[in-house]
Protein backbone atom coordinates (compact mmCIF):
# COMPACT_ATOMS: atom_id res chain seq x y z
CA UNK A 1 0.00 0.00 0.00
CA UNK A 2 1.45 3.23 -0.86
CA UNK A 3 1.56 5.81 2.54
CA UNK A 4 -1.96 7.65 1.31
CA UNK A 5 -3.68 4.85 0.46
CA UNK A 6 -2.30 3.33 4.77
CA UNK A 7 -4.01 6.63 5.80
CA UNK A 8 -7.08 6.20 4.30
CA UNK A 9 -7.43 3.06 5.99
CA UNK A 10 -6.47 3.97 8.98
CA UNK A 11 -8.51 7.71 9.28
CA UNK A 12 -5.44 9.40 9.44
CA UNK A 13 -3.24 12.32 7.42
CA UNK A 14 -0.84 11.12 4.87
CA UNK A 15 1.66 13.34 6.87
CA UNK A 16 1.11 11.42 9.88
CA UNK A 17 2.02 8.04 8.72
CA UNK A 18 4.88 9.20 6.80
CA UNK A 19 6.58 10.96 10.17
CA UNK A 20 5.50 7.43 11.58
CA UNK A 21 7.49 5.53 9.27
CA UNK A 22 10.78 7.96 9.38
CA UNK A 23 10.75 7.45 13.09
CA UNK A 24 10.36 3.78 12.83
CA UNK A 25 12.28 2.18 9.55
CA UNK A 26 11.43 -1.53 9.39
CA UNK A 27 8.28 -0.57 10.51
CA UNK A 28 7.22 -3.26 13.73
CA UNK A 29 3.98 -2.21 15.31
CA UNK A 30 5.22 -3.50 19.34
CA UNK A 31 8.57 -1.77 18.47
CA UNK A 32 7.13 1.70 17.24
CA UNK A 33 4.49 1.67 20.41
CA UNK A 34 7.61 1.01 22.79
CA UNK A 35 9.73 3.78 21.25
CA UNK A 36 6.55 5.85 21.60
CA UNK A 37 6.12 5.05 25.64
CA UNK A 38 10.34 5.51 26.24
CA UNK A 39 10.22 9.25 23.87
CA UNK A 40 6.42 10.21 26.29
CA UNK A 41 8.57 9.79 29.60
CA UNK A 42 11.21 12.29 28.25
CA UNK A 43 8.02 15.08 26.79
CA UNK A 44 8.12 18.53 29.03
CA UNK A 45 9.77 19.81 31.50
CA UNK A 46 10.32 17.95 34.58
CA UNK A 47 8.68 19.65 37.78
CA UNK A 48 11.01 20.38 40.56
CA UNK A 49 8.08 20.70 43.20
CA UNK A 50 8.87 18.07 45.73
CA UNK A 51 6.98 16.87 49.08
CA UNK A 52 9.53 18.56 51.11
CA UNK A 53 9.65 21.76 49.22
CA UNK A 54 6.02 22.37 49.81
CA UNK A 55 6.29 21.73 53.34
CA UNK A 56 9.45 24.38 53.79
CA UNK A 57 7.43 27.02 51.33
CA UNK A 58 4.22 26.51 53.77
CA UNK A 59 6.06 26.87 56.75
CA UNK A 60 8.18 30.33 55.55
CA UNK A 61 4.82 31.58 54.36
CA UNK A 62 3.58 30.85 57.73
CA UNK A 63 6.73 33.16 58.84
CA UNK A 64 5.37 36.07 56.86
CA UNK A 65 8.33 35.34 54.28
CA UNK A 66 7.36 36.49 50.65
CA UNK A 67 7.75 33.86 47.51
CA UNK A 68 10.92 36.14 46.56
CA UNK A 69 12.73 36.02 49.64
CA UNK A 70 12.08 31.92 49.71
CA UNK A 71 13.04 31.81 46.46
CA UNK A 72 15.82 33.88 46.80
CA UNK A 73 17.34 32.59 50.40
CA UNK A 74 15.81 28.95 50.13
CA UNK A 75 16.65 27.85 47.04
CA UNK A 76 19.10 30.24 44.63
CA UNK A 77 21.33 27.87 44.12
CA UNK A 78 18.50 25.36 42.50
CA UNK A 79 17.57 28.06 40.50
CA UNK A 80 13.85 28.08 41.80
CA UNK A 81 12.31 31.22 40.85
CA UNK A 82 9.37 33.03 42.92
CA UNK A 83 7.17 32.68 39.76
CA UNK A 84 7.45 28.94 40.13
CA UNK A 85 6.76 29.28 43.97
CA UNK A 86 3.20 31.60 42.99
CA UNK A 87 2.30 29.06 40.24
CA UNK A 88 2.48 26.24 42.59
CA UNK A 89 0.57 27.91 45.13
CA UNK A 90 -2.12 28.97 42.82
CA UNK A 91 -2.65 25.61 41.55
CA UNK A 92 -2.44 24.27 44.97
CA UNK A 93 0.34 22.32 45.26
CA UNK A 94 1.75 24.44 48.13
CA UNK A 95 -1.73 23.96 49.98
CA UNK A 96 -1.32 27.64 51.19
CA UNK A 97 -4.56 29.96 51.95
CA UNK A 98 -3.91 33.42 49.67
CA UNK A 99 -4.16 35.11 52.78
CA UNK A 100 -0.16 33.98 53.62
CA UNK A 101 0.95 36.03 50.57
CA UNK A 102 2.01 39.51 51.83
CA UNK A 103 0.71 41.60 49.02
CA UNK A 104 -1.93 40.57 46.09
CA UNK A 105 -1.80 42.78 42.86
CA UNK A 106 0.03 45.88 42.12
CA UNK A 107 1.84 47.61 44.59
CA UNK A 108 0.32 50.50 46.07
CA UNK A 109 2.25 53.16 47.57
CA UNK A 110 0.42 53.05 51.23
CA UNK A 111 -1.70 56.10 52.35
CA UNK A 112 -0.09 58.09 54.89
CA UNK A 113 -2.48 58.75 58.10
CA UNK A 114 -0.03 59.87 60.65
CA UNK A 115 -0.09 63.67 60.01
CA UNK A 116 3.01 65.74 60.34
CA UNK A 117 4.31 66.47 64.20
CA UNK A 118 5.99 70.38 63.94
CA UNK A 119 8.73 70.35 66.85
CA UNK A 120 11.58 72.93 66.43
CA UNK A 121 12.76 73.83 62.88
CA UNK A 122 13.87 71.33 59.82
CA UNK A 123 17.38 70.26 59.08
CA UNK A 124 16.86 72.06 55.88
CA UNK A 125 16.61 75.64 57.70
CA UNK A 126 19.40 75.04 60.32
CA UNK A 127 22.88 76.39 60.25
CA UNK A 128 25.25 74.81 58.15
CA UNK A 129 27.26 73.24 61.34
CA UNK A 130 24.16 71.73 61.90
CA UNK A 131 24.03 70.47 58.31
CA UNK A 132 27.19 69.16 58.45
CA UNK A 133 26.72 67.23 61.50
CA UNK A 134 30.04 69.33 63.46
CA UNK A 135 28.49 70.28 66.45
CA UNK A 136 26.97 68.07 69.30
CA UNK A 137 23.10 68.05 70.29
CA UNK A 138 20.90 68.18 67.26
CA UNK A 139 17.95 65.71 67.23
CA UNK A 140 16.38 64.34 64.00
CA UNK A 141 13.03 63.39 65.05
CA UNK A 142 11.01 61.16 63.49
CA UNK A 143 8.12 58.31 63.67
CA UNK A 144 7.68 54.50 62.93
CA UNK A 145 3.88 52.90 62.62
CA UNK A 146 2.85 49.68 61.82
CA UNK A 147 2.21 48.79 58.34
CA UNK A 148 -0.27 46.27 58.83
CA UNK A 149 -3.97 46.44 59.70
CA UNK A 150 -5.38 49.25 61.41
CA UNK A 151 -3.01 48.39 64.37
CA UNK A 152 -2.05 51.75 66.22
CA UNK A 153 1.42 50.87 67.10
CA UNK A 154 3.95 53.63 66.89
CA UNK A 155 7.23 54.45 68.19
CA UNK A 156 9.20 57.92 67.91
CA UNK A 157 12.96 57.54 67.10
CA UNK A 158 15.76 60.34 68.15
CA UNK A 159 18.77 60.76 66.47
CA UNK A 160 21.49 62.42 67.45
CA UNK A 161 22.98 63.58 64.19
CA UNK A 162 26.74 64.43 64.90
CA UNK A 163 27.46 61.19 67.36
CA UNK A 164 24.29 59.06 65.37
CA UNK A 165 23.26 57.69 68.77
CA UNK A 166 20.02 55.91 68.12
CA UNK A 167 17.01 56.29 70.71
CA UNK A 168 13.48 54.63 70.22
CA UNK A 169 10.42 55.72 72.84
CA UNK A 170 7.56 53.40 72.55
CA UNK A 171 4.21 55.23 72.15
CA UNK A 172 0.39 54.56 73.25
CA UNK A 173 -1.08 56.17 70.26
CA UNK A 174 0.05 58.29 67.72
CA UNK A 175 -1.89 61.38 69.08
CA UNK A 176 0.37 65.20 69.53
CA UNK A 177 0.42 64.24 73.38
CA UNK A 178 1.95 61.26 72.78
CA UNK A 179 4.79 62.71 70.71
CA UNK A 180 4.92 64.89 73.65
CA UNK A 181 5.60 62.49 75.82
CA UNK A 182 8.40 60.49 74.07
CA UNK A 183 9.98 63.86 74.36
CA UNK A 184 9.90 64.26 77.61
CA UNK A 185 11.21 60.79 78.19
CA UNK A 186 14.26 62.10 75.98
CA UNK A 187 14.86 65.08 77.94
CA UNK A 188 15.24 62.56 81.09
CA UNK A 189 18.33 61.01 79.70
CA UNK A 190 20.02 64.43 78.50
CA UNK A 191 20.91 67.70 79.98
CA UNK A 192 18.03 70.06 78.74
CA UNK A 193 21.07 72.68 77.35
CA UNK A 194 22.13 70.55 74.98
CA UNK A 195 19.13 68.88 73.65
CA UNK A 196 17.55 70.68 71.07
CA UNK A 197 15.02 68.82 68.16
CA UNK A 198 14.62 69.57 64.35
CA UNK A 199 11.99 67.25 62.42
CA UNK A 200 13.16 65.25 59.49
CA UNK A 201 12.74 66.49 55.81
Amino acid sequence: FSVRKIAGRLGRQPSTISRELKRNPYYDASCADQRYVERKKKCGARTKFTLEKGDRILEKLRETWSPEQIAGRLFQEEGLSFKTIYRWIYTGLVEADSGLLRQKGKRQKPRETRGRFNVGLPISKRPSDVKGRQTFGHWELDTVVSGRGKSKACVATFVERKSRFYLAVPMEDRSAQSMESAIQALHLYFPLGTFQTATTD
